[in-house]
């Protein structure tokens, strides 16, 4: 019996650890970005986005979030509102996007993300699956993963992985590199 419980625990914390463990981008560096279109809130208020519009203005850090006011996804919004000046004086926007409803991000809006970027929902996931960010385990929520999309279209860097402040230090640095390279 002990052999037994022994190979069910293990069983069992492989199925949790491949669970949690990142998948891998599908869009790599120079693929083309999908292009769409949503309902998006900032500072409370709804607007419509449009990523090609968006990135007529220059870069874009796409970054997908699982659900909005849990531990992880509020710190990373924090460090994104806080890093704000820094993507701007890059030349850079920064949207975030999850599965969650529009009246959901227009709290999130304002309390996690502190009036400094936009959040967009993506309810029918169509977004999340266009980007290969769907989550392993819930296939309508998004896996915390970042993009830097050029100006051009073409994405510049992808960053996946469980940690949120690495995806504000790393893409920072990417469209540093991007604003530096022209």
């Amino acid at each position: 019996m002990r052999h037994f419980n022994t190979v069910i625990r293990s069983i069992a914390f492989a199925t949790c650890a491949l669970a949690h463990a990142p998948g891998f981008a599908a869009l790599q560096p120079g693929d083309r970005a999908p292009a769409f279109s949503t309902t998006g809130a900032m500072a409370g208020k709804t607007f419509s986005f449009d990523i090609g519009a968006e990135l007529q203005k220059g870069p874009v850090v796409l970054y997908f979030f699982p659900k909005a006011f849990t531990q992880g996804c509020t710190l990373e919004a924090h460090a994104f509102a806080e890093a704000s000046p820094q993507f701007k004086q890059a030349g850079a926007t920064v949207v975030g996007i999850s599965h969650d409803d529009i009246d959901t991000l227009k709290k999130f809006s304002t309390e996690a993300c502190r009036d400094q970027f936009a959040v967009i929902s993506d309810p029918d996931a169509k977004t999340i699956r266009a980007y290969d960010a769907t989550h392993a385990a819930r296939p309508n929520m998004a896996d915390r993963i970042s993009y830097v999309i050029g100006k051009d279209g073409k994405i510049a860097f992808v960053h996946e992985g469980s940690d949120p402040m690495q995806h504000v230090e790393k893409t920072l640095a990417a469209v540093k590199k991007l604003g530096s390279s022209k």
